[in-house]
């Protein structure tokens, strides 16, 4: 399991300085920027910046971020996570990935999902009610774009094509893609139905618990006669200097956002027992780099998959803490996670 790629995902959210003040929006872009760019230099194989729309987040477009970053970073793989392909248009979307890909040299790659969150739904004029058709629709155009060929499509929810061709083209003739998926086996299916890679965002739980997710693509794209590609997996942590150290960093901030969008699906406040136990047991990597490497490779080696980002921002944890973890991640964490893999074969 030698080739496997770590990656690091973050929303942008908007960190604390050292004396506990919330930087500005612009802020917090510039600082995810400089993460990236410490991770490139580190040996990072991926960042990920997802999509949101709401104020703990600066990161609207992470095309337009990722765009930066190309300019800045030499080998690090530019990716979203995740581009909410249903509230946007995938001729767009298409062509911002593809601009990325040529300012970075073919580095970028997109993950596309549905959005756990719905706010850009009514700010983009679309109804909630065509949460699934949207996204069903709007990927088998994308799929079809990817060949970077004319298409003629018709669409019910969204315009239809006639022999439409789509620039910028690029250099390898076709940008990497995944799909998102949070839990839906219907999800599942569709990706291996289009054959395309599998993105699992496992938050919560004991990660072997997704093994029938990963045994049901292979078997849905064999029935399809698509590729089964290696599976990715991304789950939310933070690695610090010690144990105690990374717990007590992450945890205050990391409940303030756990509580305030649990308030809006209607979750119970989360308890320090619920936190603790997530991280002896379920998906929470947090800890010094030891530890945090003993659980990705626990989780990498159960779960077979071929990528593993890393989450590592989850509330308003310090802009120094944030580029420590980063640094630690990359320098230590990584090598480490591969020697224990590789003992293990």
């Amino acid at each position: 399991m030698s080739d496997v790629r770590f990656g690091l995902d973050t929303f942008g959210d908007v960190p604390e300085d050292d004396a506990g003040h919330p930087l500005s929006h612009a802020a917090a872009i510039r600082q995810v920027v400089d993460e990236a760019v410490l991770a490139d230099e580190i040996g990072v194989d991926v960042i990920a910046l997802g999509e949101h729309h709401r104020p703990e987040y600066s990161i609207s477009t992470p095309e337009t971020v990722l765009a930066g970053i190309a300019t800045r970073t030499s080998r690090i793989r530019l990716s979203s996570g995740v581009t909410v392909l249903s509230s946007d248009d995938p001729v767009r979307v298409f062509q911002r990935f593809a601009t990325v890909d040529a300012l970075s040299g073919g580095r970028a790659e997109v993950i596309l999902g549905r959005g756990s969150f719905t706010e850009s739904f009514p700010l983009f004029g679309y109804d909630l009610s065509d949460y699934d058709a949207l996204f069903e629709e709007k990927l088998d155009l994308f799929v079809r774009l990817l060949d970077e060929k004319p298409v003629t499509w018709t669409g019910k929810l969204r315009p239809s094509l006639a022999d439409a061709d789509v620039y910028p083209k690029t250099d390898s003739g076709r940008l990497p893609t995944w799909v998102g998926v949070g839990g839906s086996p219907q999800s599942v299916i569709r990706t291996a139905h289009h054959g395309l890679p599998l993105m699992l965002a496992i938050i919560g739980g004991p990660p072997g618990r997704f093994a029938p997710y990963l045994d049901l693509y292979r078997r849905a794209a064999a029935q399809f006669g698509t590729t089964a590609h290696p599976v990715g997996m991304h789950s939310p942590g933070f690695v610090a200097d010690t144990d105690e150290q990374a717990r007590e960093v992450f945890w205050p901030r990391y409940r303030v956002l756990r509580d305030r969008i649990g308030a809006l699906r209607g979750w119970a406040p989360i308890r320090r027992e619920e936190y603790d136990h997530e991280i002896e047991h379920g998906s929470l990597y947090i800890g010094s780099p030891e530890t945090v490497a003993r659980k990705i490779a626990g989780a990498v080696a159960e779960l077979g998959v071929g990528r593993f980002d890393l989450i590592y921002s989850s509330g308003s944890q310090p802009a120094s803490a944030r580029l420590r973890a980063v640094e630690l991640y990359g320098t230590q964490v990584i090598p480490m996670v591969r020697d224990i893999l590789s003992e293990e074969k």
